[in-house]
């Protein structure tokens, strides 16, 4: 049984890794072939992984998390009006001005390449999708399985239509998967208009991807500006600190100041192995201040075991560093799945 669940790993990684994604000019990210990071991040190889799995004492998590009843979310929120509600891990629904917006949408019980790879949600989502109102637009960070869960974009582009926006490479991803599907991908820098008074702009972040065994950065990895009449938010999906060179190119690329900052926070210990490409609370405190953001909101933790950190500890480690630099807990806030924050 175990050398079938190997050979079929195996043959999974591989079928997913074999596709030439994108095959656009060289650029100061793409060499003709591969993404990269322009300021070089460490790389995390295979043996790398083996000896981190050989040698990690993970914090226990339960087999569920059970979620506190908040209510169904409005259908649209009117106006210079603007609401966030955590759904989980990195699924967030942004809503102003009659739009609304999700990110990397994960409502999978399961993110991996197959039934045994990747790890089971613990936390239900925030919200049922039978109660999630019609979607606008969709933005994917990068293509790891917890970020792009091709199950829920399919749900939602039979459901909805809604403009799907992707760092170069994805779509093809998507459309060699969801038959008819509409994706438009676009390098950092990018924007697509939603409307007259919302549009979004892809970012660069410190981060990679990976999806098969011979994919590993084929196609690019972004954060996004989500600029609406109700404010600008700043989508990290996943990134390291690095030098910070991105935070820097991020801010270049900002049509205004950032209102909120959903900042990825957990799956980052132990810190040799995930410092690269995740931030800990710590950095998180920091980049908010670089940013200059008027709130943050920690995101990516507490739903799927990806690292060593418990479901629970990058809350803590975020309140301690909080308290140590003086950030009241409403300006850089925790949500419960399906619990909103009215930004004004």
């Amino acid at each position: 049984m175990l050398m079938r669940k190997l050979m079929i790993a195996v043959a999974a990684l591989t079928v997913a890794g074999c596709a030439a994604y994108y095959g656009g000019p060289p650029s100061q990210h793409f060499d003709g072939s591969r993404f990269f990071n322009p300021t070089p991040m460490p790389e995390r190889g295979f043996f790398d992984f083996l000896r981190w799995q050989f040698t990690r004492e993970p914090e226990k998590w339960p087999k569920q998390i059970d979620n506190p009843a908040f209510g169904k979310p409005a259908p649209r929120v009117e106006g210079d009006v603007m609401t966030i509600t955590m759904i989980g891990h990195a699924s967030v629904l942004i809503q102003s001005a009659s739009l609304n917006i999700v990110t990397d949408p994960v409502w999978s019980n399961h993110v991996g390449p197959t039934s045994f790879l990747g790890p089971d949600r613990v936390r239900a989502p925030g919200i049922a999708f039978a109660d999630l109102p019609k979607i606008d637009a969709v933005v994917v960070s990068h293509n790891h399985y917890d970020h792009m869960d091709l199950p829920s974009l399919k749900m939602l582009w039979e459901r909805d239509r809604p403009k799907i926006i992707v760092p170069l490479g994805n779509d093809t991803i998507l459309k060699d998967n969801i038959p008819g599907i509409e994706v438009i991908a676009v390098d950092w820098g990018g924007k697509v208009d939603l409307d007259a008074n919302a549009a979004i702009v892809a970012a660069p972040v410190q981060h990679w991807s990976q999806r098969g065994a011979f994919d590993r950065d084929k196609a690019l990895w972004a954060g996004y500006l989500i600029d609406l009449p109700g404010g600008l938010v700043y989508f990290t999906g996943d990134t390291g600190l690095g030098t910070g060179w991105w935070v820097d190119e991020t801010l270049k690329l900002a049509p205004r100041k950032i209102d909120v900052a959903l900042l990825a926070v957990g799956a980052y210990l132990p810190r040799w192995f995930m410092t690269p490409a995740h931030i800990d609370p710590p950095e998180a405190i920091g980049i908010f201040r670089k940013l200059d953001a008027r709130a943050a909101l920690a995101i990516h933790w507490g739903t799927f075991p990806l690292g060593d950190d418990g479901p629970d500890r990058p809350a803590r480690d975020l309140a301690a560093a909080r308290e140590q630099e003086g950030i009241a807990p409403d300006t850089f806030r925790t949500l419960q799945p399906g619990e909103f924050w009215k930004i004004r």
